[in-house]
């Protein structure tokens, strides 16, 4: 793949240089991205989407490597010395079906391992991000007069299930792809189209799913003295939990402790012989995150103990995501080049408690990272919301069947956002 001359003379402002060509795609990246949420695909299983990404990297010019964890796609465009910037973006869907109306909406149904039908929709704005790589990776590939240096397009599978990036690093990601100097990645939000939210340092939060299994002694339902009840052990453990961030955490630490599920016996005269809870734990740093799971644990086994159980219970950790944690700097520098090319547009967003494995990737290259909030909500909707103080109730947020971006500006805003901050870094220099 030949390389830009070094004698090429460079535009003095590369961003707005680059972004001067979305108007010549912009037809094409609204028509993939209604393709991809009419075609959702479950974590694992986004063969059609993976081979969409790829076909369209290589006619950018890519060098393309796919099947990477299973349904990964990498790409690599070389254009001269300079630094290596990845930009990454998920492409799997959700088991929801889809009730948006839209015109494009989803009607794909799958079946779950057990051969259940299963609905598939776009409803995290997954497809949004894939367009919008797409997008970034087409305009750099068409200027690259324009910069110096190396772009990998990176599209991650089965990040819903929290194991996609972990699949494509242990199938030798690090090996397959340039050592990158940053990486960067973002995610739509139900805040209004056309806004970009950054922040440093904690953004996205831990998430930890556990089973605890309480054993007690079953018995009828009316002889209680010949039973350990793993019900009230089950419930006490409950209770407790709630102490944790209310007794345990400072009042400035947030984390989230919710038990989800307890499942326990078959009928209203039967004492079962054990429960099941299903808990889930959202905290923003390894320390918080390491002290409420140790609660947990300690809690679990105290109950059982108090009540005389026959064996201590079982604790398994069902699905583990990371804290995001962005670099200060590297936020820092993206932030600034929002703030120049979106003006008023470019803010700081709130720390949010959804959780993300991305920071996965750079953990494993060794490299900064920074994760950005892009709007996806249609603004005249938000502000009608907003002035009524009604937007928890009346703005779709992520994983809900009504959950659809506006296709514009959401998509013109995601392909700038991506372009500008990978320009920060292959360019240097203000949009």
């Amino acid at each position: 793949m030949p390389d830009r001359p070094d004698d090429t003379p460079r535009p003095a402002a590369p961003a707005r240089t680059v972004l001067a060509g979305l108007d010549g795609i912009r037809s094409d990246i609204e028509g993939l991205y209604r393709d991809l949420h009419r075609h959702p695909e479950l974590g694992l299983r986004e063969h059609r989407t993976a081979k969409r990404a790829a076909d369209a990297l290589r006619a950018a010019g890519y060098e393309v490597t796919e099947g990477i964890g299973g349904t990964g796609v990498l790409g690599v465009l070389v254009n001269g010395d300079g630094p290596v910037v990845m930009a990454r973006a998920d492409m799997d869907a959700l088991p929801v079906r889809e009730r948006t109306g839209l015109p494009y909406a989803s009607t794909t149904t799958t079946t779950d391992d057990e051969g259940r039908e299963q609905p598939v929709m776009h409803a995290c704005g997954h497809d949004v991000h894939v367009a919008c790589l797409i997008g970034c990776a087409r305009l750099l590939a068409g200027r690259r007069d324009a910069w110096d240096g190396t772009f990998v397009a990176l599209f991650q599978p089965s990040e819903e299930n929290g194991d996609g990036a972990e699949a494509m690093i242990e199938d030798g990601l690090t090996t397959r792809s340039p050592r990158p100097d940053v990486v960067l990645a973002q995610h739509v939000l139900p805040y209004p189209a056309g806004y970009v939210g950054t922040r440093p340092g904690s953004f996205l939060s831990a998430a930890d799913s556990l089973r605890v299994t309480v054993h007690g002694r079953g018995a009828h339902g009316s002889m209680p003295q010949a039973a350990v009840d793993p019900v009230v052990i089950a419930s006490m453990i409950v209770v407790r939990l709630q102490t944790i961030v209310s007794r345990e955490l400072s009042p400035t630490t947030p984390a989230v402790v919710t038990v989800g599920s307890l499942h326990a016996g078959s009928g209203p005269n039967v004492i079962p012989d054990r429960a099941v809870l299903e808990l889930n734990v959202r905290t923003y740093d390894e320390g918080t995150r390491a002290h409420v799971l140790r609660s947990i644990r300690r809690m679990a086994q105290a109950e059982c103990d108090a009540a005389g159980a026959p064996r201590p219970p079982d604790i398994e950790r069902l699905s583990s995501f990371p804290p995001t944690v962005n670099d200060e700097e590297t936020t820092g520098r993206v932030a600034e080049a929002f703030s120049a090319y979106f003006g008023a547009d470019a803010r700081t967003v709130d720390v949010q408690t959804a959780s993300e494995d991305m920071s996965e990737i750079p953990r494993a290259f060794g490299v900064p990272f920074t994760y950005w909030a892009l709007g996806g909500i249609d603004p005249d909707r938000y502000a009608e919301a907003a002035r009524k103080g009604t937007v928890a109730q009346d703005v779709p947020v992520n994983h809900s069947a009504t959950f659809a971006p506006v296709v514009q500006p959401t998509l013109d805003t995601g392909v700038s956002a991506l372009t500008v901050a990978a320009l920060a870094w292959l360019a240097d220099a203000t949009p």
